[in-house]
C-alpha cells in the first residue's frame, strides 16, 4: 500500500523554483551583458537572500529540509551507489541528491560572493568592490567569469540529467513532489512540517534574509 507523504513544505519548493528562475535569468543576462548587467546584479542580489534563507532553513525547515536529513556518511554514498539504500534515505535527498545540494549551495554563495566585490571594466562594479584591493576585486571577477560561471553551468545540467534520468530510466518521479510536496512511499515515514507557522516563519526569515543583503549592497554605495 503507498503511503502518501509531506515531504517538501511549501517554504522549500518556493525557494527551489525561485532559484531556478533567478539562475536561469543570471545565465542569460549575464551572457547578454550591457544594460542587461543591471538586472543580472538585482537577480545576484535575491540569490544571496534565497540562499541566506536556505542556510536558516536547513535547521529549522521541515524533517526533510533540514541538512541533519541528508548528511551522510560515506558509506550511505556507497550503499546507495549499489543500490541498498536505507528507506530513509530514499525519502528526502538521496545521497548523491545531497551532494549536489551541498554543491550547488557552495557554486552560488561563492558567486554570490565574488559578484559583490567583482569589477569587469565594462560597466558593472559590485557594491563592494570598493573594500578590496584592485588586484582582489580583479581576482574575484576572473573567478566569476571564468571558474565559478562555467562550474554553476556544468551543476545544473548535471542535476537535469539526473532529474531525467530519475524520471524516465528509473520511473520516479522527482518534479512532482518539488511542485505538491508529497511523495507516494511504499512505507511509512515521518512527513515534514507544513503549517501556518512554519510558513509565517519562513516569511520572517526570507525578510531577515531580503534585509540584509539590501543593507550589504546599501553599504558599498553610499557615499565614504
Amino acid at each position: 500500500m503507498a503511503h502518501r507523504v509531506r515531504v517538501w513544505d511549501l517554504p522549500t519548493r518556493v525557494f527551489h523554483w525561485l532559484l531556478v528562475a533567478c539562475v536561469i535569468g543570471l545565465v542569460a543576462t549575464g551572457y547578454t551583458g550591457g544594460g542587461w548587467m543591471e538586472w543580472h546584479a538585482r537577480l545576484g542580489y535575491t540569490v544571496l537572500a534565497l540562499l541566506l534563507f536556505r542556510l536558516v532553513w536547513g535547521f529549522i525547515g521541515g524533517r526533510w529540509t533540514r541538512f541533519a536529513s541528508f548528511i551522510y556518511h560515506p558509506r550511505s554514498l556507497v550503499a546507495h551507489l549499489r543500490g541498498r539504500s536505507h528507506p530513509d534515505h530514499l525519502v528526502g535527498h538521496t545521497p548523491l541528491g545531497a551532494g549536489s545540494v551541498f554543491a550547488m549551495l557552495l557554486v552560488l554563495l561563492a558567486q554570490a560572493a565574488t559578484g559583490l566585490i567583482a569589477d569587469d571594466d565594462a560597466g558593472f562594479t559590485g557594491p563592494l568592490n570598493r573594500f578590496v584591493s584592485n588586484a582582489r576585486g580583479l581576482a574575484a571577477t576572473w573567478y566569476h567569469k571564468e571558474i565559478g560561471q562555467r562550474v554553476l553551468i556544468c551543476l545544473v545540467l548535471l542535476h537535469i540529467a539526473a532529474v531525467l534520468w530519475f524520471q524516465f530510466g528509473k520511473r520516479q518521479d522527482l518534479v512532482g513532489p518539488m511542485i505538491g510536496g508529497d511523495k507516494q512511499l511504499a512505507a511509512p515515514a515521518s512527513s515534514s512540517r507544513d503549517d501556518a507557522v512554519s510558513r509565517i516563519t519562513a516569511l520572517v526569515v526570507i525578510a531577515l534574509a531580503a534585509g540584509l543583503v539590501l543593507w550589504v549592497v546599501r553599504l558599498g554605495t553610499a557615499q565614504p
